[in-house]
């Protein structure tokens, strides 16, 4: 999920042309040419776009703020183009940062891949996942492995949903809707029910749902803003109430701008239990959305489960039980949780 840039002035919007470099309030026109940036760099901007804050992003790479920020200054050099617009708030990508994150993205997965698989023990359980995922597997994995040491798990993320487990080195994978392979051991982890969120300090309390949205900017995990409409017209509104809007690729995206007090985001209950309980995002509205699909722990059929597999299996279900109950808690009475037949998404 990118934001795209929007800055509004006198004519409402403002756009870098293709080769632009924006650089302390000018536009500065061409590109400087020279070598590939490397690695190190390129996985700098991924960070940084993903965290949308330079603090953020130089906690998780284990450098200075200073360096992440002389890092993307001179890819943006390097490039000739502006890859984000510094606010007071944080950051916002440009039109040409958001092209360019995807497929870095994709490549820096590949790379993961094929290194976690030529470095992995033999006895590494191998675990894939979608980006949005690893908000609610990743504790419970560090959880699982601090009770069991003697367990290894390597976990791989993707802004992809879907795993191919004749080409792809995995042993298990947690995925966004049923997989259609029949060979396939699935395991219901939690359904996905969706409901807005958003910072306390955004919402004002009592506020209808027309009056309290009109003056944000709504967060789309997609570029067509469908979890949006489904979710106005399961809570009795037609269109979009909001003139600001920002739309991103991935839902962990959306719900980092969300965190940050950029605006109000669609959240999943079970992935965001957390920060629904710390009190870092609120549900303002009653109305709840079972769009249908769920959350799935898959792997090949087998004869025998592996100690680590089956300890792994065992664990999440008894975590998943308990992140359905808190998702119950949250849950308004019947007549707010409306339910779409099947997978519409």
């Amino acid at each position: 999920m990118v934001a795209m840039l929007r800055d509004h002035g006198s004519n409402g919007s403002m756009a870098l042309d293709r080769g632009d470099l924006y650089c302390h309030g000018k536009i500065i026109a061409g590109r400087v040419m020279g070598a590939l940036p490397s690695l190190d760099v390129l996985k700098t901007f991924v960070i940084v776009a993903e965290q949308l804050n330079f603090t953020h992003a130089a906690q998780r790479l284990h450098i200075t703020q200073g360096a992440v920020s002389r890092q993307i200054a001179g890819l943006e050099q390097h490039l000739g183009a502006a890859l984000f617009i510094r606010r007071a708030r944080g950051l916002v990508l440009t039109a040409r940062g958001a092209a360019l994150l995807a497929p870095l993205q994709q490549a820096m997965e590949q790379i993961d891949t094929a290194l976690d698989g030529f470095n992995a023990k033999p006895d590494t359980l191998r675990v894939k996942c979608p980006t949005c995922v690893m908000r609610w597997l990743l504790p419970r994995v560090i959880q699982l492995q601090a009770g069991h040491p003697e367990i290894d798990i390597a976990l791989t993320t993707s802004i992809t949903h879907g795993v191919d487990f004749r080409h792809e080195h995995f042993d298990a994978a947690v995925l966004y809707g049923r997989p259609a392979d029949k060979q396939l051991c699935a395991i219901h982890l939690f359904d996905e029910v969706l409901t807005p969120v958003c910072v306390p300090e955004l919402w004002r309390e009592n506020a209808a749902i027309a009056d309290g949205l009109a003056d944000k900017t709504l967060l789309h995990p997609t570029r067509d803003g469908r979890d949006w409409l489904a979710w106005l017209k399961a809570a009795g509104r037609d269109g979009l109430p909001a003139a600001k809007a920002q739309h991103f690729d991935t839902l962990d995206l959306a719900m980092t701008a969300a965190i940050q007090g950029y605006g109000i985001a669609i959240g999943d209950l079970c992935l965001i239990e957390y920060e629904l309980q710390a009190g870092r995002l609120i549900a303002p509205f009653s109305h709840c959305l079972r769009s249908g699909a769920a959350y799935y722990l898959v792997f090949p059929e087998q004869s025998a489960l592996s100690p680590a597999l089956r300890l792994l299996t065992e664990w999440l279900q008894q975590e998943a039980r308990h992140s359905r109950q808190r998702q119950r808690d949250i849950m308004p009475d019947d007549e707010n949780l409306v339910s779409i037949a099947g997978n519409t998404w």
